[in-house]
């Protein structure tokens, strides 16, 4: 009963596999259809179709590997959404490859399943030849009397019931390997997934360090600040007031220096954590100040650059006032040049002086700098800068679209 059960098993998982690979048949010009749609920029219609067929596929194995008897496999991820990215995924490729395998192994192997399980039940009508409408035969045979039909059904139910014990189990078993092979995403198509989740994770904890960035500016502005300042007050109403004994003024002159020392260092600290101007005036306003204030011609090009991420808003900030700063003191340079340009998710910026260039990170130029702050938001430098100059950093921010 247990060998029986297995090939009832079998040619449910047969049948399957032959409606399934039916299905293949028209999904697969379809996919078709669908890639052509990612080449002309029908991506929401192409991602669609691919998500579908990806959430097929993976009931598909999870159904091969019960059958099997093998643990669930873990979900392979989904292809990406954007026409680009969806004409180079592997788990793209891998769902076509797929769609095509089961359109031809599918329906071969369930037919010929299916056709097994159907021979004893199809031999039983050689044992009604008298009362059928039509002339049975049997291997090009007439089954006109009982001897005919009773070689014929002996001859064609033995055939089914033999390839039910011994054919069956090990076909559907072989198909089942084959579909859980074809469907297992590749070692590309996984690193490619925990790239794709270790980037949203550093994006999450970058953006989530903006903000606290940004808190901690804040009470460092309302709260410690407004206390500095009190505190300076009060000492210098104290010092008028003890002017006439010398000793008291004395010690509340120096702690009246001491607190306007501690206000201007905790100005530079909140200068360096998250800039005041960014929050009040943005990064286009910020750009234009610093230009204001510095000591050489400066033309400033930020165009549109929509709503930024603070993290990315920040580090552009950053970015420019290095550049500049470093051009003003070593370049000695008569004219910079800035531009900022968002498009297609990326911030691209761009400083260039008519210094005399040959700038050497090694000797502490601040490029160093600008690279690790860059490469934490996972964006790229480039610096030209000749002997003679002129000097060009350009540095890419993603930003999102």
């Amino acid at each position: 009963m247990k060998v029986w059960r297995a090939v009832l098993r079998a040619v449910g998982h047969l049948v399957v596999a032959l409606v399934t690979g039916m299905a293949a048949m028209v999904a697969l010009p379809l996919t078709a259809v669908a890639v052509l749609l990612s080449l002309l920029g029908g991506a929401r219609l192409s991602s669609g179709w691919f998500l579908l067929l990806h959430r097929w596929a993976e009931s598909y194995r999870a159904r091969a590997a019960g059958f099997l008897g093998a643990p669930a496999p873990e979900e392979a991820p989904p292809p990406p959404s954007g026409p680009r990215e969806l004409r180079r995924a592997p788990s793209a490729r891998r769902l076509l490859r797929w769609t095509a395998h089961e359109a031809l192994l599918g329906t071969a192997l369930g037919l010929a399943g299916t056709a097994a399980a159907v021979m004893p039940v199809d031999a039983l009508l050689f044992l009604l030849w008298w009362a059928l409408p039509f002339e049975e035969s049997f291997l090009g045979m007439p089954v006109d009397g009982w001897a005919p039909a009773l070689v014929a059904f002996s001859a064609e139910a033995a055939a089914g019931l033999a390839l039910l014990r011994w054919a069956v189990v090990p076909v559907a078993r072989t198909h089942a390997r084959l579909a859980l092979r074809r469907l297992a995403p590749s070692r590309a198509e996984v690193l490619a997934a925990r790239v794709d989740e270790l980037s949203r994770t550093r994006a999450g904890v970058v953006d989530a360090h903006g903000a606290e960035l940004r808190r901690i500016e804040r009470d460092l502005h309302d709260g410690t600040q407004a206390r500095l300042v009190a505190i300076a007050l009060q000492l210098g109403v104290a010092k008028e007031a003890l002017k006439d004994d010398p000793r008291a003024a004395r010690l509340l002159d120096q702690a009246h220096e001491g607190a306007e020392e501690a206000m201007a260092e905790l100005r530079q600290v909140m200068r360096g954590i998250y800039p005041p101007v960014l929050a009040d005036r943005g990064l286009s306003g910020a750009l234009d100040a610093l230009a204001a204030r510095t000591g050489i011609p400066t033309r400033m090009d930020t165009g549109d650059l929509g709503t930024l991420p603070v993290p990315v808003e920040t580090a552009a900030y950053f970015v420019v006032t290095e550049a500049v700063t470093n051009a003003v003191r070593h370049s000695g340079a008569r004219e910079i040049g800035v531009r900022l340009l968002r498009e297609d998710g990326v911030l691209r910026v761009s400083v260039r002086d008519d210094g005399r260039g040959g700038v050497d990170e090694e000797r502490g130029t601040g490029v160093q700098g600008i690279r690790r702050r860059v490469a934490a938001l996972d964006g790229s430098v480039r610096v030209d800068s000749p002997a003679g100059g002129p000097t060009v950093l350009e540095v890419e921010l993603p930003c999102g679209s």
